[in-house]
């Protein structure tokens, strides 16, 4: 999963798939306990799924947030 994919989502989109990837997480760390999980690295890599999906989750909102004190802060154009 790349940041220039997850940037193209909607917020909605990010939330759904920040909690997809707990769920994976909590069954990947289950399956390690239990010494079952094959690729200890797939841990890993989820870890960075959910860091990568929240920063650009906090870029959109951020960006959405100085678009709009931009907007607000904007002279109307009356001396």
């Amino acid at each position: 999963m790349k940041a220039k994919e997850l940037r193209q989502r909607t917020q909605a989109e990010l939330a759904s798939e920040v909690n997809s990837l707990l769920r994976a997480q909590f069954s990947l760390r289950m399956q390690h306990a239990t010494q079952q999980l094959g690729k200890s690295s797939e841990l890993r890599k989820v870890k960075r799924d959910i860091a990568r999906v929240r920063t650009v989750a906090t870029e959109l909102s951020s960006a959405a947030g100085f678009a709009a004190a931009a907007a607000a802060a904007k002279p109307s154009g009356k001396a």
